[in-house]
C-alpha cells in the first residue's frame, strides 16, 4: 500500500457483501481463497479480485503456510484491520484506519529499538 485510501474507496469496498464476509472470516483465522469462496458463495475469480482490492488498501495480508500433508505450501489471507473510523472534520470526511501489527514487524521494531 503506497498511500492512504480515501473514504469513497473504502465505502465502495465495504458495500460489497463478499468483502464483508472475507473480512469477518479472516478476522477469526487465516483462510485460503478456496475456503473463502465457499464461505462467500462466490466464484474464485470474484474472491481473488476482492482479496486483491483488500490487499491494495492495506486491509488484508497474504501469508504462505506450509502444507506438510501435500508436501508444498499454500497461500492464506488474514485481515489486519482493527477499526475504520470516518469523522466529519473541517467540512469534509476524514478516514482513519487502525491496523493490527504483525508480530514479526513488532519484533523487528523492538530489536531495532535496542
Amino acid at each position: 500500500m503506497s498511500e492512504e485510501v480515501d473514504v469513497e474507496t473504502i465505502g465502495t469496498l465495504l458495500e460489497d457483501p463478499t468483502v464483508r464476509t472475507i473480512l469477518t472470516k479472516t478476522s477469526q483465522e487465516p483462510m485460503s481463497a478456496t475456503t473463502l469462496s465457499e464461505h462467500c458463495e462466490a466464484s474464485k475469480p470474484t474472491v481473488y479480485r476482492r482479496l486483491e482490492d483488500l490487499r491494495e488498501c492495506g486491509l488484508l495480508v497474504e501469508r504462505t503456510k506450509p502444507d506438510p500433508d501435500r508436501g508444498h505450501h499454500r497461500t492464506v489471507y488474514a485481515t489486519n484491520l482493527e477499526r475504520i473510523t470516518v469523522e466529519l472534520e473541517g467540512g469534509g470526511l476524514t478516514l482513519h484506519i487502525d491496523r493490527r501489527e504483525d508480530i514479526a514487524d513488532r519484533f523487528t521494531r523492538l530489536i531495532e529499538g535496542m
